[in-house]
This record gives structure tokens, sequence and C-alpha cells, in this order.
């Protein structure tokens, strides 16, 4: 039977995992990186510290940061709340290296200037089109309830060419009980379905639900699988929430996410790996 690993990341929110070179990479808000040059995903981590130079206008919230290699170098799609406007919004670095520094890209925002926006990610469609999906804040919609959007990106991710779509709204599950959509990451499954695991909260906690699109793209029409990747419910142990996906050097699919949410005794934020799977076009635990 697979097992979930708990890394020995003391505390690291949001976790997103980079391989490079056999090595491992794990982001995390306060836009912190740590390394693992074990070859194994519970092996020890190297605190690299804050691997972003910081704008002066990113005045909080350094939240999310996610890391992919596009044309050549790597870009991070992170948020931040600035000094100027008073909003969040999702902005794009860039490094020549894994480990940073990541240095300023976009011109601020790139997300809707006058909406608080956070948990931006790529996705790059079929024709190559890249594409920033995000999280709407339900702290600046007309109704409280948070809303997954998506826009097109320019080719060299600096701004967005197009308005930005609704996907779905946070209250769209049956499962949900909050107003928040959090944490989006996009996977395209070897029969074509296009899905999103993205976090909400039921009554057993924060967890990871799956959305998929009717016609395999990102401006299909979205709904939303009954069943959670992850939840208290499965484990009987911790909730956990804001997801990705990656295969290790070893080829397993994980699931990347911090449990618990907020800290239980003396265990805090720790980032944990969940063996995942494709199977009859979506996502299970790998047992």
């Amino acid at each position: 039977m697979k097992s979930i690993i708990t890394s020995t990341i003391p505390c690291l929110r949001d976790p997103f995992i980079v391989i490079e070179d056999g090595v491992y990479y794990a982001y995390g808000t306060g836009w912190r990186c740590f390394k693992n040059t074990s070859g194994s995903l519970s092996g020890e981590w190297e605190d690299l510290g804050v691997v972003v130079e910081v704008p002066a206008d990113a005045a909080a919230c350094h939240w999310a940061p996610e890391v992919h290699r596009y044309h050549g170098a790597f870009y991070m799609f992170t948020t931040y709340k600035s000094a100027e406007s008073g909003m969040r919004g999702c902005t794009v670095f860039r490094a020549e290296k894994p480990g940073g520094p990541f240095v300023r890209h976009a011109e601020g925002h790139v997300t809707p200037r006058d909406w608080d926006c956070i948990d931006g990610t790529l996705y790059v469609d079929e024709e190559g089109q890249p594409w920033m999906v995000f999280v709407h804040e339900w702290t600046c919609t007309d109704d409280g309830i948070g809303r997954m959007a998506a826009a097109k990106l320019s080719d060299d991710l600096k701004t967005m060419i197009s308005e930005p779509i609704e996907l779905f709204r946070a209250d769209d599950p049956s499962w949900t009980n909050q107003r928040v959509t959090d944490g989006c990451f996009m996977h395209k499954c070897a029969d074509g379905q296009l899905i999103m695991i993205w976090s909400n909260f039921e009554d057993a906690g924060y967890c990871v639900g799956i959305a998929r699109s009717d016609n395999g793209r990102v401006d299909g029409n979205w709904s939303q699988d009954e069943t959670l990747l992850f939840s208290k419910n499965m484990t009987g142990e911790y909730e956990g929430g804001h997801g990705m996906l990656f295969f290790d050097t070893d080829g397993q699919m994980y699931l990347s996410i911090h449990a618990p949410n907020t800290p239980i005794g003396n265990r805090r934020e720790t980032p944990i790996f969940v063996p995942i799977k494709e199977q009859n076009g979506t996502l299970v635990w790998d047992r």
C-alpha cells in the first residue's frame, strides 16, 4: 500500500513542487523555497529563504507562489497586496534557475487592478495559448461569493490579452459550506478531459475538490465532481488543501497540499504528498 509522505519541512503553506535535474524544490507562501537533493520526498530539505527580489509595491500577502518552466526560463505566478491600490492581485516573476532569484517580469498586477485576486496558475492549451486561471476573491464580488476565473495571456506572460471569464462559483458544488475559491491547478487527463483541482471547505474542514470542463477547454462549461480528492474524512487525521500535482523522480504522481490548514497543537501547516493516479477520466488516491 502506498503511503502519504509527510515532508520534513516544518511549516510551509501552499507547497508547490518543481523537479529540476533530479532535485526537488518546494515553494510556498512567504516566497520561500526549500531544496531537497536526497532523491527522496521524505529526505531533508534545505531552507533557501526568500527567493524573490521583493518589489517596493508588494506590501503584504506574498502568497502561493507557483513556478513553471516556460520557454527556457522559470516563471513564478504569485500573489501580493499592492501598497498603491490596497488590492491583492496576481503577478509574474522570472528567474534563470529554479532557486532564483526571481525578479519582476510583469509590471504590477496582471489580474484586473480593481479586483481582489489570488492564486494565479499557468495553463497552456493545445494551441500553445497561455492562460492565467485565478481566484476572483469573495471579498470584492457583488454577492460575497468567490469565483474561479481565467484569461488569455500574452506569449511573454506579462499581460492579459482577453477579458476574464467566469468558470464557476464557490457555491456550485454540493459539498461546499463556505464562499471561498482557493488553490486552482489544471490537469489534462490522458483521455483529453480538462480538470481543475481546487479547495474550499466542507463539514470536516479544508479539502480538495475536482471541477471539469465539458469540452476539454478552459472556456468550456464547468461542473463539480461529488467525490473529493482529499478530505479529513479520508484520513481521519488532518484537513488539508491548496493542492497541485507533480510526478516524482520515479514517475509516481503526487498531490501536494499543506495539512492542517491551521496549527493543531505542535503540528503546523506541513507539506504532505498524497499518491495519486488517473482512473476513468478522473484522479483518485493511488493506494
